[in-house]
């Protein structure tokens, strides 16, 4: 009798183990250019969040409590896409870097950071919500290009706070022909998708609850002629990061042409590669002088709309072009807007945002619902139930979704937002 009562015990984990797995209808997959979830076609309005591990962990800068209050918020709201950086590189002490840091030196990796990784892909599975996990960024705010430059031998790299931003974009073009610094990035990468979550005991492999890992954000070559270096690069990135995980997708994060030194066929090189499985875009109107008037002065008015949408329409176009082509995806997986007036208090309005995000998405769904590979938006950002205390963020504030280098407020969507909130319900339906 007790051999029975063990071996019916153990037929009973083998069954309860094999329930837990994820089944692979539940991963997200690219089918003839376009997404597909659960054996359905998937399309999306979701948003940058890329502060969740941070928050999710129990030392410095994470609240648990905030973090599952902003996914049943975020979840309510319909918005289940999250795009997240996995975590910052480097030393802390910076004012426009992302702290606490998770890789403090190649190799050496701040456990509570990860943990909070963990229990934010566990809350995420919870609710059906999905991660796009990114990598690495060629911009100082997280470390990145400029971490792996130092420690592969480079000295200390120049911040754009310090120095300007075209001093720090020519000392980081050195990345893309950097050879050491690729392989301390791929050390990285070994380490981060060989981690099984240490609240679930799912391999991050076999997590539905990851989407996508992405190489980085906005990686760029910084001038025209490391394009072919970086190019090669981004090609070995996802080849090693499709040789550790065969269940996700991969994604570059690029900005499009903003990102290639507006060289589309270089872009497009790029989402040809094999491992490459969706295209990415950025739109920035404020950031790339769309909302000026003649006389060169930041503005919000009908013109200063019209050109934006204007530009924004071109921009989407040419790269929906290559997607047709590829028979891949297209997700814009960040566009923002200012607060009304340039403002960064979350008690002001915000009427020229509403009617750019109204814009966006409903050119989404329109290609959407033509069947074409326009797939997904990802707003920048949400920002929640956080209470900037300064313009430029420090230790101890709330996190936004503005980084430590942007006006705290500028850009984020706070539950308080109630008209843009609005648009973006209104986009899910």
């Amino acid at each position: 009798m007790r051999k029975l009562l063990l071996l019916l015990t153990t037929l009973a984990l083998i069954v309860a183990c094999q329930s837990s797995r994820p089944e692979q209808t539940d991963f997200v997959k690219v089918e003839d250019g376009h997404f597909v979830r659960g054996g359905k076609p998937y399309y999306y309005v979701g948003t940058n969040f890329w502060y969740g591990a941070i928050l999710g962990s129990e030392g410095q800068g994470g609240s648990r409590e905030r973090l599952i209050q902003e996914l049943d918020e975020m979840k309510r709201r319909g918005i289940d896409n999250l795009r997240i950086l996995v975590g910052s590189d480097g030393e802390r002490g910076f004012k426009t870097k992302v702290e606490p840091t998770l890789q403090v030196k190649p190799g050496v990796y701040n456990d509570t950071i990860l943990a909070g990784l963990d229990f934010l892909l566990m809350e995420m599975g919870k609710r059906q919500m999905v991660a796009v996990l990114y990598l690495n960024n060629s911009w100082e705010w997280s470390g990145g290009y400029g971490f792996y430059l130092e420690h592969a031998g480079l000295g200390r790299q120049p911040r754009p706070d310090e120095v300007g931003y075209p001093a720090f974009m020519e000392a980081m073009a050195q990345f893309a022909t950097n050879e050491k610094a690729h392989q301390l990035f791929y050390d990285y990468v070994r380490f981060i998708i060989g981690r099984t979550n240490r609240y679930t005991g799912v391999k991050y492999t076999d997590d539905p609850a990851i989407m996508s890992w992405q190489i980085g954000n906005e990686p760029r070559a910084f001038s025209r002629e490391a394009l072919p270096a970086f190019e090669k690069w981004l090609a070995e990135a996802a080849a090693l990061i499709r040789s550790l995980d065969k269940n996700h997708l991969i994604s570059v994060g690029s900005e499009g042409l903003w990102g290639c030194e507006n060289d589309l066929s270089s872009w497009t090189r790029i989402c040809a590669d094999a491992n490459v499985d969706y295209c990415n875009i950025h739109l920035w109107p404020y950031n790339w002088g769309w909302l000026r008037n003649q006389a060169g002065q930041e503005v919000m008015n009908d013109s200063t709309l019209g050109v934006a949408k204007r530009n924004t329409m071109d921009y989407i176009s040419q790269h929906l072009t290559v997607c047709d082509s590829l028979r891949k995806p297209l997700v814009m997986e960040e566009f923002g807007f200012p607060r009304d007036g340039f403002s960064y208090s979350k008690t002001s309005t915000t009427q020229w945002r509403d009617r750019y995000y109204d814009f966006v998405f409903t050119t989404v769904k329109q290609h959407a619902a033509d069947g074409g590979c326009f797939a997904g938006c990802n707003f920048w950002g949400w920002g929640g139930f956080a209470n900037p205390q300064h313009i430029q963020w420090q230790p101890g504030d709330d996190y936004t979704n503005d980084p430590a280098q942007e006006a705290q407020g500028l850009n984020s969507v706070f539950a308080t937002d109630s008209t843009t909130l609005q648009i973006i319900k209104k986009a899910e339906n």
